[in-house]
């Protein structure tokens, strides 16, 4: 069983910046091959996929974070992914989430949620204009 544990949320005004970290524990061996994904969620309305990154560090952006989110991979002892938000706007507020699966690449789906096995609590995102 993996356990992924977001961290990073915050309250921050229009234009802002956060940087959102995901790890993973439980894990008996550091994962070679994997796809790793943001995902978030507002109230009262559907999940919806931000971006992801693979194990060799090809990455996927939505077009709402593209040019202003930034994905990264770190394989220390430890699978972890950071998610770099610029210039965050009140409609980037939500619970944030990582998710990840392991395979070759992130698939062609990769903003379908069904695509990935583990999933983490969430961290939140409060944005004031």
């Amino acid at each position: 069983q993996v356990v992924l544990t977001e961290s990073g949320g915050g309250s921050v005004q229009s234009g802002g910046s956060l940087k959102l970290s995901c790890t993973t524990r439980g894990s008996q061996y550091r994962y070679r091959r994997y796809c790793m994904a943001w995902f978030r969620q507002a109230p009262g309305k559907e999940r919806e996929a931000v971006a992801a990154v693979d194990n060799d560090g090809k990455t996927n952006y939505a077009d709402s974070a593209e040019g202003r989110f930034s994905v990264s991979r770190n394989q220390g002892i430890v699978t972890v992914s950071d998610l770099q938000t610029r210039d965050l706007k009140p409609e980037d507020a939500g619970m944030y989430y990582c998710a990840m699966i392991s395979l070759t690449g992130c698939p062609a789906s990769w903003r379908d949620g069904r695509e990935y096995r583990f999933w983490g609590q969430g961290t939140q995102i409060t944005v004031s204009s």
